[in-house]
C-alpha cells in the first residue's frame, strides 16, 4: 500500500502552530505510511519542528503567508486569501498531490473550501460533517453535525448511505444500524423533514434502518449511524461536549472532598482514567466531510495534539479502505 499523503493546516485553531505540529509529528512517528505536508508560515512552523525527532524526508512545509480567521465570512475568505493555509492545503488535495486535508481552523472556510476547491463526488447533493461520538458500547457516527442546517429529505437519505459505508469500511461494523433523530419513537412523530425522510429510509434496501432515535438513547449506543440535519446534530455534539466536561469536573470535585474520598480516588484512578478516556471526543479524531473528491477532516478549534494526531491517523484508514470509491459506487447505483 502506498503512503497516505496528509496536509495539516498548521495555522488553524486556538493552539496553532504548537499543538498542531506536535500532533502531526506524533502521527508521523506512529504510522510509517504517512507523508506529511504542513501548510502555513514557514518561520512559525520550523521552530516547532525543531523540538522533535522525526523522518525529515517525510515532512514538507508548504509556505502560506495568509491565515483565514474564524470570524471572516467564509466564501469571501476562500476567494480572496489564495495564499492561506486552508486554500493552499486543499489545492494540494484537488491536484492529487495529497490524499487528505486536516484543519482546526475556521469551520465555515473548511466547509466552503471543501465544496469549492476539492469538489463534490458526482451525485452527492450535500457533503455532511460526520464525527464519531462515544457511546456506552463503543461509538456512533453523527451525520450531519454542522455542514447543512437546512437539509432536505433526499440529503438525509444520502447521509445515511454515506454513513453506512464509512462505519462498515473504516470502523469495521457490519450492516451498521441507522436511526434518524426524533422527539419520539413512533413513526408519525417529528417535524416535516423527519416525517418526509422516515418512509424514504424505511424503503431504502441498502441500509439497515431501525427507525426513530431519541436523543436520550444515543449515549446508550442504540444505533451506529445517527442521521439528522446539521442544526440538530450540532446541538447534540455540543451538549455531549458540555455534559462530559461538567461530569469530569464533578467527579474530580467529589473525589477531593475528604481524606477518605482522596484515598478512594487513588484506588479508582487507573480504572476511572481508562473509562473517561473512552468517553473523550478527542480520542476519535476529527469530523470527516464525506462525499468529496478527497478527504477533508475538520477538528475542534480548541484541538490539542492528541486530536490532531488521531485525525491524521484517521486519514490513513480512510485512504486504505478507499472510502471515496465506495461512496461513488453507492451514489452511482442510487442514480
Amino acid at each position: 500500500m502506498a503512503e497516505t499523503r496528509v496536509v495539516v493546516d498548521a495555522m488553524g485553531g486556538d493552539n496553532a502552530p504548537g499543538e498542531i505540529v506536535k500532533g502531526a509529528i506524533e502521527a508521523l512517528n506512529e504510522e510509517p505510511e504517512i507523508k506529511l505536508f504542513l501548510a502555513g508560515r514557514k518561520e512559525l512552523i520550523e521552530p516547532e519542528l525543531a523540538k522533535y525527532t522525526y523522518d525529515k524526508a517525510r515532512v514538507e512545509i508548504v509556505h502560506a503567508e495568509e491565515i483565514i480567521e474564524t470570524g471572516e465570512p467564509p466564501v469571501m475568505a476562500i476567494r480572496r486569501k489564495k495564499d492561506s493555509s486552508i486554500v493552499k492545503g486543499m489545492q494540494l488535495v484537488k491536484d492529487g498531490t495529497a490524499d487528505a486535508f486536516v484543519s482546526a481552523g475556521s469551520s465555515g472556510a473548511v466547509l466552503v473550501g471543501g465544496q469549492v476547491i476539492v469538489g463534490r463526488i458526482k451525485g452527492v447533493e450535500r457533503p455532511p460533517l460526520a464525527p464519531l461520538i462515544p457511546t456506552e458500547n463503543g461509538f456512533a457516527l453523527l451525520i450531519d453535525c454542522g455542514a447543512n442546517v437546512d437539509a432536505r429529505a433526499s440529503h438525509l437519505v444520502q447521509f445515511a448511505k454515506m454513513g453506512s459505508v464509512y462505519m462498515e469500511s473504516v470502523m469495521g461494523i457490519k450492516n451498521p444500524r441507522v436511526g434518524i433523530v426524533n422527539i419520539g419513537a413512533e413513526e408519525e412523530k417529528g417535524n416535516a423533514l423527519v416525517k418526509e425522510t422516515f418512509p424514504l429510509l424505511k424503503n431504502c434496501p441498502d441500509i439497515n434502518f431501525i427507525g426513530n432515535v431519541e436523543a436520550r438513547d444515543i449515549p446508550a449506543g442504540v444505533c451506529d449511524v445517527i442521521v439528522c440535519e446539521a442544526f440538530v446534530g450540532n446541538v447534540i455534539l455540543k451538549l455531549y461536549e458540555g455534559v462530559g466536561a461538567v461530569m469530569l469536573r464533578k467527579i474530580k470535585g467529589g473525589l477531593m472532598t475528604s481524606l477518605r474520598s482522596k484515598i478512594g480516588a487513588l484506588l479508582v484512578k487507573p480504572a476511572l482514567k481508562k473509562t473517561m478516556k473512552g468517553f473523550s471526543l478527542e480520542e476519535y479524531g476529527g469530523a470527516p466531510m464525506l462525499g468529496l473528491n478527497g478527504l477533508v477532516v475538520k477538528t475542534h478549534g480548541s484541538s490539542k495534539a492528541v486530536e490532531v494526531k488521531n485525525s491524521v491517523l484517521q486519514c490513513v484508514i480512510f485512504n486504505k479502505q478507499k472510502i471515496n470509491d465506495k461512496i461513488k459506487e453507492k451514489i452511482t447505483l442510487e442514480n
